[in-house]
C-alpha cells in the first residue's frame, strides 16, 4: 500500500523535524510475534480489496530476523507485493523489495518497483518504473543511511512503537523507498479506547500519523488491527489471524 505510506510519511525533512522537540521514534520488533494476518479494506462504505501481511521470525546463528511480506489488491487502483527483513535485535533495516501493478486510465505508469539492500551506512540497489508503451527504466540507487533511519516500510509495524504514552508526539528520520529521499515518519498518540473489527475486540492504542490513524494493540502480541482516513473515507480492518506461511529466501 504505497498510498499509506505516502499519507503516514511527513513532508517535513527529517532535520527540521529533529529539532521540533518531538521524542525519538523506537520500535521493539521483539514485541511482534510471528503471524499471517488478513485484512479487508472499505472505501467510502463499500468493499474494495484486501491484504494479507505476514511477520516471520528467523533465528540465525548469531542473530534473528523479522521478514514482514505484504500482498494486497485495492481495487480498481493497484496490486502489489512487499518484502522487508529487519534486525529483530536491533530494529535496523536489512534490505526492502515493493512490486507494485497500477491500474490507472490517466496515468502512462502501470508498475513501480525497488529492491534495495541497506549496509555499511549505504542503501543501495535500484527502482524500476515500466509504462504502457512497454518500456522499462531502471533507475541505480546508492545513497548515504545514517544510523537510526528506517525504512517508510515501518508503518507497517506500528504495533511495535515502544515508547509511547497518550499525548506523546514521536518521530524518527525515514527513507521513502520510490522517492530515494529522507523525510520524517511521525506518530502522535491518542487515548487508548477499545474497537471491534472482524476479527474480534481488541485494547488498542490509536495512533495518527497526518491524515491518517492507525490502532495497534496495546498488549502482547503486538500488531495492526485497523487503519482509517481521519475523514473516514478509507478504512482497513483486521479478519482473521493464521500461522505463517514460510516465505522464500
Amino acid at each position: 500500500m504505497r498510498w499509506l505510506c505516502f499519507l503516514l510519511l511527513a513532508s517535513t525533512p527529517a532535520a527540521a523535524a529533529q529539532g521540533s522537540g518531538s521524542q525519538s521514534l523506537h520500535f521493539d520488533l521483539a514485541a511482534v510475534a510471528a503471524t499471517r494476518d488478513s485484512f479487508v479494506f472499505h472505501f467510502r462504505g463499500q468493499e474494495r480489496g484486501w491484504a494479507v501481511w505476514q511477520y516471520e521470525i528467523r533465528r540465525l546463528e548469531t542473530t534473528q530476523q523479522l521478514v514482514y511480506t505484504a500482498s494486497s489488491e485495492f481495487q480498481p487502483v493497484e496490486a502489489e507485493q512487499l518484502r522487508v527483513v529487519l534486525d529483530r535485535l536491533t530494529g535496523a533495516p536489512l534490505s526492502t523489495f515493493h512490486h507494485i501493478d497500477l491500474f490507472s486510465p490517466t496515468s502512462d505508469t502501470v508498475m513501480v518497483e525497488h529492491d534495495l539492500e541497506v549496509a555499511h551506512g549505504e542503501i543501495s540497489g535500484r527502482r524500476r518504473v515500466g509504462t504502457k508503451s512497454g518500456e522499462v527504466k531502471i533507475i541505480p540507487v546508492s545513497r548515504p543511511f545514517a544510523p537510526g533511519t528506517v525504512l517508510g516500510d515501518y508503518v507497517f509495524i506500528a504495533g511495535a512503537v515502544s515508547n509511547v504514552a497518550p499525548g506523546d508526539s514521536l518521530g524518527v528520520p525515514a527513507y521513502k523507498e520510490f522517492a530515494d529521499s529522507v523525510t520524517t515518519l511521525s506518530f502522535v498518540a491518542e487515548p487508548p479506547t477499545t474497537i471491534r473489527v472482524p476479527a474480534g475486540r481488541f485494547d488498542v492504542q490509536p495512533l495518527r500519523s497526518g491524515s491518517f490513524r492507525i490502532f495497534a494493540t496495546r498488549t502482547a502480541p503486538r500488531r495492526v488491527v485497523k487503519g482509517e482516513t481521519l475523514d473516514g473515507q478509507f478504512a482497513f480492518e483486521l479478519v482473521h489471524s493464521g500461522p505463517v506461511v514460510p516465505a522464500p529466501e
